[in-house]
Protein backbone atom coordinates (compact mmCIF):
# COMPACT_ATOMS: atom_id res chain seq x y z
CA UNK A 1 0.00 0.00 0.00
CA UNK A 2 2.48 2.46 1.04
CA UNK A 3 4.53 1.37 -2.25
CA UNK A 4 1.89 2.85 -4.37
CA UNK A 5 0.92 5.59 -2.61
CA UNK A 6 4.64 6.56 -3.30
CA UNK A 7 4.14 5.78 -6.73
CA UNK A 8 1.01 7.24 -7.22
CA UNK A 9 2.70 10.76 -5.31
CA UNK A 10 5.74 10.48 -8.01
CA UNK A 11 3.12 10.24 -10.64
CA UNK A 12 1.72 13.61 -9.91
CA UNK A 13 4.75 15.24 -9.45
CA UNK A 14 5.37 13.97 -12.91
CA UNK A 15 2.51 14.73 -14.52
CA UNK A 16 2.79 18.87 -12.70
CA UNK A 17 6.31 18.87 -13.81
CA UNK A 18 5.40 18.27 -17.07
CA UNK A 19 2.36 21.04 -17.17
CA UNK A 20 5.19 23.65 -15.79
CA UNK A 21 7.21 22.80 -18.72
CA UNK A 22 5.36 24.30 -20.93
CA UNK A 23 5.17 27.80 -19.01
CA UNK A 24 8.82 27.62 -19.06
CA UNK A 25 8.78 26.92 -22.85
CA UNK A 26 6.72 29.76 -23.08
CA UNK A 27 8.88 32.11 -21.04
CA UNK A 28 12.16 31.21 -22.68
CA UNK A 29 10.29 31.43 -26.34
CA UNK A 30 9.10 35.26 -24.83
CA UNK A 31 12.99 36.17 -23.41
CA UNK A 32 14.83 34.56 -26.52
CA UNK A 33 12.87 35.77 -29.47
CA UNK A 34 13.23 39.53 -30.24
CA UNK A 35 12.35 39.29 -33.69
CA UNK A 36 10.19 36.49 -36.02
CA UNK A 37 9.41 35.86 -39.15
CA UNK A 38 7.66 32.54 -40.62
CA UNK A 39 5.29 31.18 -43.07
CA UNK A 40 1.59 30.49 -41.88
CA UNK A 41 -1.68 28.51 -42.63
CA UNK A 42 -4.82 29.93 -40.82
CA UNK A 43 -8.45 27.56 -40.70
CA UNK A 44 -11.00 29.48 -39.66
CA UNK A 45 -14.14 27.58 -38.16
CA UNK A 46 -17.70 29.25 -37.45
CA UNK A 47 -20.10 27.30 -34.75
CA UNK A 48 -21.87 24.79 -36.27
CA UNK A 49 -26.10 25.75 -37.24
CA UNK A 50 -28.60 23.61 -36.96
CA UNK A 51 -28.84 22.26 -40.43
CA UNK A 52 -25.91 23.49 -42.37
CA UNK A 53 -22.71 21.64 -42.68
CA UNK A 54 -19.30 23.31 -41.29
CA UNK A 55 -17.27 24.72 -43.94
CA UNK A 56 -13.87 25.69 -42.52
CA UNK A 57 -11.88 28.59 -44.39
CA UNK A 58 -8.13 28.63 -45.28
CA UNK A 59 -5.09 31.61 -45.58
CA UNK A 60 -2.30 31.58 -46.10
CA UNK A 61 1.46 34.15 -45.98
CA UNK A 62 3.99 35.15 -44.12
CA UNK A 63 4.05 37.10 -40.25
CA UNK A 64 6.91 38.82 -38.76
CA UNK A 65 7.16 41.02 -35.71
CA UNK A 66 9.98 43.06 -33.53
CA UNK A 67 9.02 42.89 -30.02
CA UNK A 68 7.71 45.44 -28.29
CA UNK A 69 5.52 47.15 -31.14
CA UNK A 70 6.20 46.35 -34.35
CA UNK A 71 4.20 42.97 -36.79
CA UNK A 72 2.39 42.20 -39.86
CA UNK A 73 0.16 39.62 -41.12
CA UNK A 74 0.69 39.55 -44.98
CA UNK A 75 -2.23 37.01 -46.58
CA UNK A 76 -1.38 35.70 -49.83
CA UNK A 77 -3.70 33.36 -50.52
CA UNK A 78 -7.13 32.99 -50.69
CA UNK A 79 -6.86 36.86 -51.07
CA UNK A 80 -4.32 39.56 -50.43
CA UNK A 81 -4.65 41.70 -47.17
CA UNK A 82 -2.38 42.91 -45.01
CA UNK A 83 -2.38 44.03 -41.89
CA UNK A 84 0.91 46.28 -39.91
CA UNK A 85 0.98 47.79 -36.49
CA UNK A 86 4.67 49.94 -37.10
CA UNK A 87 4.38 51.09 -33.43
CA UNK A 88 1.77 54.07 -33.70
CA UNK A 89 -0.72 53.06 -36.20
CA UNK A 90 -2.77 49.52 -36.94
CA UNK A 91 -3.12 49.78 -40.81
CA UNK A 92 -5.49 47.22 -42.46
CA UNK A 93 -5.34 46.64 -46.44
CA UNK A 94 -7.86 44.84 -48.37
CA UNK A 95 -7.11 44.25 -51.76
CA UNK A 96 -9.95 43.18 -53.11
CA UNK A 97 -11.61 46.32 -52.08
CA UNK A 98 -8.76 48.68 -52.13
CA UNK A 99 -9.34 50.27 -49.14
CA UNK A 100 -7.19 50.85 -46.46
CA UNK A 101 -8.34 50.98 -42.54
CA UNK A 102 -6.19 52.80 -39.95
CA UNK A 103 -6.68 52.90 -36.11
CA UNK A 104 -4.60 53.79 -33.28
CA UNK A 105 -2.37 50.88 -32.41
CA UNK A 106 -2.58 51.26 -28.48
CA UNK A 107 -6.17 51.52 -28.57
CA UNK A 108 -6.60 48.98 -30.90
CA UNK A 109 -4.69 46.04 -29.66
CA UNK A 110 -5.40 45.21 -25.92
CA UNK A 111 -5.35 41.73 -25.06
CA UNK A 112 -5.26 40.33 -28.36
CA UNK A 113 -3.24 37.09 -29.69
CA UNK A 114 -0.87 40.07 -31.16
CA UNK A 115 -0.13 40.75 -27.78
CA UNK A 116 0.32 37.18 -26.62
CA UNK A 117 3.27 36.66 -29.41
CA UNK A 118 4.43 39.61 -30.66
CA UNK A 119 4.20 42.57 -27.74
CA UNK A 120 4.78 40.62 -24.18
CA UNK A 121 8.24 40.48 -23.54
CA UNK A 122 7.80 37.90 -20.93
CA UNK A 123 5.57 35.71 -18.68
CA UNK A 124 5.32 38.99 -15.73
CA UNK A 125 4.22 41.58 -18.78
CA UNK A 126 1.66 38.64 -20.48
CA UNK A 127 0.29 38.08 -16.95
CA UNK A 128 -1.11 41.71 -16.80
CA UNK A 129 -3.58 40.84 -19.85
CA UNK A 130 -3.76 37.09 -19.40
CA UNK A 131 -4.79 34.34 -17.05
CA UNK A 132 -1.96 31.55 -17.88
CA UNK A 133 -2.64 27.71 -17.28
CA UNK A 134 -0.02 25.48 -18.53
CA UNK A 135 -1.90 22.06 -19.88
CA UNK A 136 -1.24 18.90 -21.07
CA UNK A 137 0.77 18.18 -24.11
CA UNK A 138 -1.11 17.20 -27.10
CA UNK A 139 0.22 17.07 -31.06
CA UNK A 140 3.63 16.47 -29.85
CA UNK A 141 3.35 19.86 -28.30
CA UNK A 142 3.45 21.81 -24.84
CA UNK A 143 0.84 24.12 -24.41
CA UNK A 144 -0.90 26.88 -22.47
CA UNK A 145 -4.02 28.26 -21.80
CA UNK A 146 -4.18 32.14 -21.95
CA UNK A 147 -7.85 33.37 -20.85
CA UNK A 148 -8.33 37.47 -21.17
CA UNK A 149 -8.86 39.36 -18.45
CA UNK A 150 -10.86 41.99 -19.62
CA UNK A 151 -14.30 40.46 -20.69
CA UNK A 152 -15.00 42.84 -23.58
CA UNK A 153 -11.67 41.77 -25.21
CA UNK A 154 -13.54 39.96 -28.14
CA UNK A 155 -11.54 36.48 -27.09
CA UNK A 156 -12.50 33.53 -24.64
CA UNK A 157 -9.54 32.06 -24.99
CA UNK A 158 -6.00 31.54 -26.88
CA UNK A 159 -4.40 28.07 -26.42
CA UNK A 160 -0.66 28.35 -26.94
CA UNK A 161 1.35 25.56 -28.79
CA UNK A 162 5.18 25.28 -28.18
CA UNK A 163 7.87 22.96 -29.13
CA UNK A 164 11.68 22.68 -28.49
CA UNK A 165 14.03 22.34 -31.02
CA UNK A 166 18.01 22.11 -30.12
CA UNK A 167 16.82 23.62 -27.00
CA UNK A 168 15.08 26.87 -28.63
CA UNK A 169 11.45 27.35 -27.92
CA UNK A 170 9.32 27.59 -30.79
CA UNK A 171 5.59 28.48 -31.74
CA UNK A 172 3.93 25.93 -33.66
CA UNK A 173 0.30 26.56 -33.20
CA UNK A 174 -2.42 29.05 -32.22
CA UNK A 175 -5.67 27.87 -31.22
CA UNK A 176 -7.90 31.23 -30.91
CA UNK A 177 -11.38 31.14 -29.97
CA UNK A 178 -12.98 34.03 -29.73
CA UNK A 179 -16.46 35.56 -28.36
CA UNK A 180 -19.18 34.10 -31.02
CA UNK A 181 -17.60 30.77 -30.64
CA UNK A 182 -15.29 31.01 -33.97
CA UNK A 183 -11.93 29.23 -33.85
CA UNK A 184 -9.10 29.76 -35.84
CA UNK A 185 -6.26 27.70 -35.86
CA UNK A 186 -2.57 28.92 -36.64
CA UNK A 187 0.26 26.58 -37.95
CA UNK A 188 3.75 28.45 -37.80
CA UNK A 189 6.23 27.05 -40.61
CA UNK A 190 9.10 27.74 -42.09
CA UNK A 191 10.57 29.65 -38.80
CA UNK A 192 13.60 32.34 -38.71
CA UNK A 193 14.34 33.45 -35.05
CA UNK A 194 15.73 36.68 -34.42
CA UNK A 195 16.69 37.57 -38.23
CA UNK A 196 19.70 39.76 -39.02
CA UNK A 197 18.02 41.16 -41.80
CA UNK A 198 14.91 41.97 -40.41
CA UNK A 199 14.66 45.69 -39.68
CA UNK A 200 12.01 48.31 -38.80
CA UNK A 201 11.56 49.63 -42.42
CA UNK A 202 9.65 45.98 -43.30
CA UNK A 203 6.84 47.59 -40.93
CA UNK A 204 5.89 50.63 -42.31
CA UNK A 205 2.91 50.71 -44.62
CA UNK A 206 2.55 53.18 -47.48
CA UNK A 207 -0.76 52.85 -48.44
CA UNK A 208 -1.38 52.21 -52.52
CA UNK A 209 -2.29 54.77 -54.84
CA UNK A 210 -6.01 55.56 -55.31
CA UNK A 211 -7.45 53.12 -52.15
CA UNK A 212 -9.93 54.37 -50.12
CA UNK A 213 -8.78 55.73 -46.61
CA UNK A 214 -11.05 54.46 -43.45
CA UNK A 215 -10.55 56.31 -40.10
CA UNK A 216 -12.81 54.90 -37.22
Amino acid sequence: MKHLLHLCCWGMLCIASAYADSLDSLAQFLKTTRSWRSEFVQVVTAPAKEGRPVKPKTASGVFAFIRPNVFRFDYSKPYVQNIVADGQQLWLFDADLNQVTVRNQAQTLGSTPATLIASAQDIAGLSKDFVLKAVPSEEGLEWVVATPKTKDSGLQSVRIGLRTDTGQALLSQLDILDAFGNRSQIRFERMEINPAYLGLGYFTFVPPKGADMVRP
